[in-house]
């Protein structure tokens, strides 16, 4: 109420000498109480907003109001200015393909699989409140609340130094720290401390599109550096590089993780050849989630790692603090150019997560994230496996919270992606992480973090009734349903049978058919995913239930056989799953 009525104030709506309406008439004409006007009112009048006239009635004071706004600009009372010369002044690169975008009002889609974005029921609501309440305390606030310079909040640089970092195996000292506007602002200004035409920098394919924005705008060169399952290369294509961007504990945006080995590698190469490592650990407060390698920064022993990170990206897209670590010489770079721009991070956000970090809040909530994210990847796992086992792979992931997923040789992921998404199915494609912008046409990522639990079994089962219908689909059992087995020849052919074939995680799986109607299951290298279930045949349909796998339901299949290979369709005649059949007594 209060700022809509000086809104319309400051717009001009109550002429000058005119009278406001009344408590009781403005209550009546917008159906509120007329307490909520009576309040709004005085609130005005005690901020001096509004005057109230003896035996007269409440009236705008002009005089505050003149010089806030005015009328014109309120109104939109002038056409915009021209803007088309302001291109050719800009000293900037244009880089920035809008495909590497999200989608801004992803929010409303009803299965959005992007991956670093946060359904809001993540948010530790309660716990930032308390955090929010001890920074607001007398004594807090004259700590933050006084011209500190460009000097960060001791009591957040201390939390850092003690409870975050050790975890990652860094040991730092206060004068080695600076807290950033989020993990971005700490790039760029190490990319301005550090980059112009002279110096070339190595960059992971695919990598961050960010960070090779950056290093174009300084005008750098760079050496797009492949990345395989143990992490970036490490060869003869780094010899020339002064500066090499990496993001070992979970390589964006494939998920990997460096090996002890190629991080020992990489050291090496970076003493030999007088190069620098920018580690970005974007993902730190996800690594826990299976066992982490140190960070590289903590294996440095020759001061060239510069260590980037954030706190919590759940707290991030709101709150944007993050930090680096590096020797105290390069920190008190970056913080003049820092100070050059915004001085520092505001101080009171700082002073809130310091208590943030001090009461525990933050590692209860990484503790729970990691749970919530652990059962949902496995649920995304297990519905990639149980609808899209025979289109689609995923390699294994340790940590992080999404899937490189790899169709068909013939998939068109960006057809997929504009299909997908008119059904309310969000993927990204995942070319715009390649230099060039042009990566495999077949692989996209799936994420968990911005979807509920209870919504990606169904979101993955749309995807899947999406790829079935794509035109050319290939199904990988090259037969119909034409040849169908049924009745007697049916049973015949499934009693005692082993049915060999893999997850879509690419595990060997074993099942076995007995004679009286009874299925076990191994799946896993070590045989470490068993479950069992019972098998019949009715109205010529082969039919299956699994205690645990396949979300112990019954599913019915039009079961062909072909030599050594077994397929199951669906009532639609389209492939289900497939696999190599053996007697049992010739494995």
């Amino acid at each position: 109420m209060r700022r809509k009525l000086v809104e319309a104030a400051c717009a001009g709506a109550f002429a000058s000498g005119r009278r406001l309406p009344s408590s009781r008439a403005l209550a009546q004409q917008l159906g509120v109480a007329r307490n909520t006007v009576t309040l709004a009112y005085q609130k005005l009048l005690d901020e001096g907003l509004f005057v109230s006239r003896e035996r007269s009635g409440i009236y705008v004071d002009h005089d505050m109001l003149r010089g806030l706004t005015s009328v014109e600009t309120v109104a939109g009372g002038r056409d915009p200015a021209p803007d088309s010369h302001w291109g050719a002044r800009f000293k900037t690169g244009t880089d920035g393909d809008p495909a590497s975008r999200r989608i801004p009002n992803w929010r409303q889609y009803p299965y959005p699989f992007i991956d670093g974005v946060f359904d809001a029921s993540l948010f530790p609501v309660t716990e930032w409140r308390e955090a929010s309440r001890q920074a607001l305390t007398v004594a807090d606030i004259a700590q933050w609340a006084t011209d500190s310079g460009d000097a960060d909040d001791p009591m957040l640089i201390e939390e850092i130094r003690t409870k975050v970092l050790p975890r990652r195996g860094i040991q730092a000292r206060p004068d080695e720290i600076l807290i950033t506007v989020g993990a971005q602002q700490a790039l760029a200004l190490i990319s301005q401390m550090l980059i112009d035409p002279s110096v070339t920098v190595a960059i992971e394919d695919p990598g961050y599109p960010d960070m090779r924005r950056l290093i174009a705008d300084r005008g750098g060169r760079t050496v797009i550096q492949p990345v395989d399952d143990d992490g970036v290369l490490v060869d003869r294509r780094l010899d020339d590089c002064d500066l090499i961007y990496v993001t070992p504990s979970h390589q964006f945006p494939t998920g990997v993780m460096m090996t002890q080995a190629r991080r020992d590698a990489l050291l090496k190469k970076a003493a030999a050849r007088d190069m620098v490592i920018i580690e970005d650990d974007f993902a730190c407060e996800t690594n826990y989630l299976d066992e982490a390698c140190p960070a590289l920064y903590s294996l440095d022993r020759d001061g060239r790692v510069i260590y980037v990170a954030g706190l919590s990206k759940v707290l991030g897209p709101g709150l944007r603090l993050g930090f680096m670590v590096a020797p105290a010489a390069v920190i008190a770079e970056a913080r003049r150019l820092r100070g050059l721009a915004v001085r520092h991070p505001p101080l009171n956000n700082q002073r809130t997560v310091a208590h943030f970090l001090a009461m525990g809040h933050h590692d209860a909530t990484m503790m729970r994230l990691g749970r919530l994210f652990r059962e949902r990847r496995t649920a995304l796992r297990d519905a990639l496996n149980h609808y899209l086992q025979q289109s689609v792979a995923i390699a294994p992931v340790r940590g992080g919270a999404a899937y490189w997923v790899r169709g068909s040789s013939d998939l068109d992921v960006k057809s997929l992606a504009v299909e997908a998404e008119r059904r309310g199915v969000l993927i990204e494609p995942v070319g715009p992480y390649y230099a060039g912008g042009e990566g495999p046409s077949n692989i996209f990522r799936l994420g968990v973090t911005s979807l509920p639990l209870n919504r990606i079994r169904e979101g993955v089962a749309v995807l899947a009734d999406l790829m079935r219908d794509l035109p050319g689909a290939k199904p990988a059992f090259p037969h119909t349903p034409e040849g169908r087995l049924t009745g007697e020849a049916l049973r015949a052919a499934m009693s005692g049978a082993v049915l060999l074939c893999k997850t879509v995680y690419g595990d060997p799986c074993t099942i076995e058919l007995l004679p009286d109607g009874r299925m076990t299951g191994r799946a896993g290298y070590a045989n470490e995913d068993c479950d069992v279930g019972r098998w019949w045949v009715e109205e010529d349909v082969w039919r299956r239930q699994w205690r645990q796998w396949s979300y112990g339901e019954i599913a019915s299949f039009v079961t062909v056989i072909v030599d050594d290979r077994i397929g199951w369709f669906d009532t639609h005649g389209r492939l289900v799953d497939s696999a190599v059949i053996r007697r049992a007594d010739a494995v």
